[in-house]
């Protein structure tokens, strides 16, 4: 059974493109029904439409409380069907609604609960990870609830630090891990809560 996602983000999209990637190598037995955007600029808004999704943009400015913004995600995702909801650079806070516990995914480009939080996303991560000093560093798939970079952590991929590296070099090996890792986290997922046949082969040991 193919698993129906909706996939909110805030940036480039360039983890929406490895989701769809991945499913059309027969990898991921899944469906994008929806793509949310909280900016309108975001380059991923435009990706997204290249590939065929409906991609609408709802923005917390334009409500008049987070819980109107809340709501109006929360609608859409459930008139397009989703079952599963996976935020992919999505930099707005977004309460787990009622009935959406354990359906909320999100992938964070370090080893948490190391580099995150509020206001660590994106190079921050990468900055803060050399700033410390870390010989080791990945990434993170883990349940959303109400706070930032946090919930049940569902798997973590480590890539070396290397003694040369800078933000762009270490973000780059993170995002080849992130890559790797979140559909074959997604399948699995979707499989122990019954929404999908969890289909996911990466021709590798999972990581």
């Amino acid at each position: 059974m193919t698993i129906k996602l909706a996939v909110l983000l805030s940036g480039g999209g360039r983890t929406l493109v490895n989701l769809q990637e991945a499913i059309d190598a027969g990898r991921l037995d899944a469906s994008v029904v929806l793509v949310i955007s909280s900016l309108r600029t975001a380059k991923g808004v435009l990706r997204a439409r290249e590939l065929g999704h409906e991609a609408l943009v709802i923005r917390p400015r334009d409500y008049d409380s987070p819980g109107a913004f809340a709501a109006a995600q929360t609608n859409a995702i459930e008139e397009a069907g989703a079952e599963l909801v996976v935020m992919a650079g999505y930099l707005v806070h977004y309460p787990v609604p009622s009935g959406w516990e354990q359906r909320i995914l999100n992938i964070h480009p370090s080893l948490l609960p190391d580099h995150g939080g509020v206001g660590l996303y994106g190079s921050r991560v990468h900055a803060s990870v050399l700033a410390r000093g870390d010989t080791v560093s990945g990434c993170t798939v883990h349940l959303v609830d109400d706070e930032y970079d946090h919930g049940r952590v569902l798997a973590q991929t480590e890539v070396p630090v290397l003694p040369e590296d800078d933000v762009d070099s270490l973000a780059s090996r993170v995002f080849e891990a992130e890559c790797r890792t979140y559909p074959r986290v997604i399948a699995a997922h979707a499989a122990t809560l019954g929404l999908g046949g969890g289909a996911f082969d990466s021709g590798e040991a999972a990581g």
